[in-house]
């Protein structure tokens, strides 16, 4: 597409950002548009909307969040860095905001209207917070940088506690140690955060009962909840290859298919083969973006993309674990492939930064 002596911005983008994962993240766009396409009319009708409602939204959204992808990408590791203070000032402002001015749904108060436009700022400052710890620890050697940037991990997890977002608070948490692990952290330090994050999860689950009536659930093998049982119905009944689009069954009885539970939609109609298809692309993602941390020659980059690159790895499998039942129910889509607006645009802006991060000779001091 460009020369390689092209100097301009689009010609020194094409020939050093990772086309391999630039790729991937675009067949699973592409396939999120035919599952939603196929999961989401039962949903409007039972809305009351034009069963073409969803579609028409999903694909509308993804004009903006190419945008966004491709304009965060062209950026400098610098440029990234100032995204990321950026925004994590702007929604981190609006997470200020949302227990006290937020919509409240199914008990927590995580949605704020922005020109009327509902917004969920958590979802933005989950990458903005990848990147800032990251510049925290990456400005002096070993772990002396942690102090700082555990208060400021600290206080997003305060912020998410007040909702409450307990799977945000789960992400945020995981990737930060993640971090810590890698900018060198003692696994002696690992093993006790770990134990101390086993107490705050028996904490949690004492301290709300939405917490303590999904995981009674989860463990009763008795009882199953009605979204969970109408997924698992979804995935037994596709087989191998699936009903065919359109004829699925289960998804008329399930209120997420075309959100949290669009893995389940997706197995009924294109059937366990498709699935394994989207799970090897999404391992392969993962996968490729570790090689390109391990290869990254700058601290910042390393950091800041091992953190993006692990909350993409980690939200995927949390939704797909939630579908198959393997964990209790928790409301996170399927990166790029499940109906959403802001998930959408926060994860364009976060594969583009990490697009951005993994560019060849990518450093923070160029």
């Amino acid at each position: 597409m460009f020369s390689r002596t092209d100097r301009s911005i689009l010609g020194d983008w094409w020939w050093t950002v990772d086309r391999t994962m630039l790729t991937g993240l675009g067949m699973l766009a592409v396939l999120g548009v035919i599952i939603v396409f196929a999961a989401s009319p039962p949903v409007a009708a039972t809305l009351g909307l034009d069963g073409s409602f969803f579609i028409t939204k999903h694909v509308i959204f993804l004009l903006p969040a190419a945008a966004l992808m491709f304009g965060a990408s062209v950026l400098a590791p610098r440029g990234v860095l100032r995204l990321g203070l950026l925004m994590m000032a702007l929604f981190g402002f609006m997470l200020v905001l949302a227990p006290f001015f937020g919509a409240e749904i199914k008990g927590a108060r995580r949605w704020i209207s922005v020109a009327g436009t509902p917004l969920q700022p958590s979802e933005f400052v989950k990458p903005a917070l990848a990147v800032v710890t990251a510049w925290l620890l990456s400005r002096r050697q070993g772990l002396w940088g942690m102090p700082e940037s555990l208060l400021v991990a600290g206080a997003v997890i305060g912020l998410l506690l007040m909702q409450p977002d307990l799977g945000m608070v789960a992400i945020v948490g995981l990737v930060y140690m993640i971090q810590l692990f890698v900018a060198g952290l003692p696994w002696i330090v690992v093993v006790v955060a770990a134990v101390l994050a086993a107490g705050g999860a028996f904490l949690a689950y004492e301290a709300f009962p939405h917490v303590q009536s999904r995981v009674d659930m989860f463990l009763d093998p008795e009882t199953v909840g009605y979204q969970v049982e109408k997924a698992l119905r979804a995935v037994a009944s596709g087989g191998l290859f699936g009903r065919g689009p359109g004829e699925g069954v289960e998804k008329f009885l399930l209120p997420d298919a075309h959100t949290d539970f669009v893995f389940a939609a997706a197995a009924e109609e294109f059937g366990i083969f498709f699935c394994l298809i989207i799970v090897a692309l999404f391992l392969s993602l993962l996968l490729r973006g570790i090689w390109r941390v391990h290869e990254a020659g700058d601290r910042f980059v390393q950091l800041a993309a091992t953190g993006l690159v692990c909350q993409f790895g980690l939200q995927a499998l949390i939704n797909m674990a939630v579908n198959l039942n393997l964990m209790p129910t928790k409301g996170m889509t399927l990166p790029f492939i499940s109906y959403g607006g802001s998930s959408m645009l926060a994860l364009a802006l976060g594969m583009g930064m990490l697009l951005a991060l993994t560019r060849r000779n990518a450093r923070l001091e160029s």
